[in-house]
């Protein structure tokens, strides 16, 4: 680093509200050991805080975080005739490569001598001094044995990486970051008024992890960019994550009418996708006395929220591909990449996200439901719209689903009709309300005498064992309820 970029270091490093697991402050030496019990406890709490580095500032006043300079000289420090570096290298385990730099900080009124330890976060296993593993609590230096939940967590981040904490361009300037992001949309978003200044904007996006401070330059990640890119194209490993739209003539893949490849990232392009796929979506003329003709053949909230899974439920880790929508005549098929990681017969009422702090933003600026309440009004709006069941499948590498436009009853196949009792079931269950012959004949629009028609529909349901009853001991068929396999 150069005297321009410690000096952003070290600006950016006293702003914080205070010493942290990764960042410790001093005014002067006191012991060699002293340091290396804080390299290791830096090392385990910048890896448990996903940071890339820790960092031993000397030269500033830990309980104001006032820049005040330091007598410590790190190249000139010896122990027992050795080097400092060299000596704490020899009692570190792994021997990771912290650097020191020592630097002149000027300010308006004199030079002030500081030093900084870099450490790079522990990675694979916990970094122990002297064979003695450390961590932070506070700003408090203990034993990593006494909190065997974060020595856990260091073993378990073993292989395992956070795509969107992940860098996708680095060292980049303040123009730069203003050029490859939209930052206005972030606050338009929010309805939060734009900044007066740069610096405040660059903080708003770095506290929400769109960008890393290092050294007077900023990295962009993974989060920033797929989020806030003017053009997804130029970050090169995220350009096959955009999201394709293919409108196909009639109802395979023969003939393609268009293909709409976005390049905006998913929180700035979302609406736009919305409205594209609209746009291209036919209007529903015949599906019954409770909707006018002109009514969309299907339902906006439900396209919304199964475009908003394919993005988040995605597994960025499988390569070339990115999230795709395909509009047929008689259906629309919704695939990312990846297979899920629940069972595709529970995405009803359960949840999990192998990109949680993508889906969490997506939350917050009100791109898709709460945790798991996105799929239920998925079928509650198929049911209200008398299409057939959406059909989640699970494929080799990705994950697809189905949504049907509108088909008669007896149009219906016996799978299409098992899954639509199954998925009925399912969305009473999580109402808390039992599926009754009644109800599966309002949801398929039977009339009250042909209830034998539902009861064939049910007993198929009971056979492939997706529901069960819900009082196996009840004589009564009349009255009989029904639930989910799994409640």
């Amino acid at each position: 680093m150069n005297e321009q970029e410690l000096k952003a270091l070290l600006e950016r490093l006293v702003k914080l509200p205070k010493e942290s697991e990764w960042v410790e402050f001093k005014h002067n030496f006191h012991s060699g050991e002293e340091i290396g019990e804080l390299i290791s406890a830096l090392a385990n709490g910048a890896c448990l805080n996903n940071q890339e580095n820790g960092y031993i500032v000397f030269g500033v006043e830990n309980n104001l975080q006032t820049i005040v300079g330091t007598t410590f000289q790190p190249s000139m420090h010896k122990i027992k005739g050795q080097e400092l570096e060299n000596w704490l290298h020899q009692f570190l385990d792994p021997r990771i490569d912290f650097r020191i730099y020592e630097f002149i900080y000027k300010d308006h009124v004199s030079g002030k001598s500081i030093a900084i330890f870099e450490i790079p976060a522990a990675q694979h296993q916990p970094v122990r001094f002297d064979r003695i593993g450390y961590v932070r609590v506070g700003s408090y230096t203990r034993k990593l044995t006494e909190f065997p939940e974060k020595e856990a967590k260091i073993w378990n981040k073993k292989g395992q990486k956070t795509f969107e904490l992940e860098i996708s361009k680095r060292n980049v300037s303040d123009d730069e970051v203003i050029g490859l992001l939209d930052t206005q949309a972030y606050f338009d978003l929010f309805k939060l008024p734009y900044p007066t200044n740069r610096s405040a904007v660059l903080e708003k996006f770095e506290s929400e992890k769109f960008i890393k401070s290092i050294s007077g330059k900023y990295h962009i990640t993974n989060l920033g960019a797929i989020l806030f890119a003017k053009n997804i194209d130029q970050f090169d490993q995220l350009s096959r994550k955009a999201v394709r739209v293919i409108v196909y003539k009639g109802k395979n893949k023969i003939f393609t009418e268009r293909e709409q490849i976005g390049k905006k990232g998913y929180a700035i392009g979302f609406d736009g996708l919305i409205s594209f796929i609209n746009s291209q979506l036919p209007a529903n003329e015949e599906i019954g006395r409770a909707f006018r003709k002109e009514a969309r053949m299907y339902p906006e909230i439900a396209i919304r929220e199964l475009v908003a899974n394919a993005l988040i439920h995605q597994d960025f880790q499988v390569t070339g591909t990115g999230p795709m929508i395909e509009i047929f005549q008689d259906r629309i098929e919704f695939t990312n990449p990846g297979v899920p990681l629940i069972t595709t017969s529970r995405f009803i009422d359960e949840y999990q996200s192998r990109n949680e702090i993508l889906a969490s933003f997506m939350r917050r600026i009100g791109i898709c439901e709460e945790k798991g309440s996105g799929i239920d009004k998925v079928i509650f709006n198929a049911e209200l719209y008398q299409l057939p069941a959406p059909d989640f499948q699970e494929k080799e590498k990705h994950t697809k689903t189905i949504m049907y436009s509108f088909k008669e009853l007896n149009e219906m196949d016996k799978n299409d009709k098992i899954r639509a009792t199954y998925q009925h079931a399912c969305l009473c269950y999580v109402s808390n309300e039992k599926m009754t012959n009644q109800s599966l004949r309002k949801r398929f629009q039977i009339v009250e005498h042909n209830y034998s028609i539902a009861s064939r529909i049910i007993r198929d349901a009971l056979q492939s064992n997706l529901i069960k009853e819900d009082d196996p001991e009840s004589n009564s068929r009349k009255f009989a309820k029904y639930i989910p396999y799994w409640a």
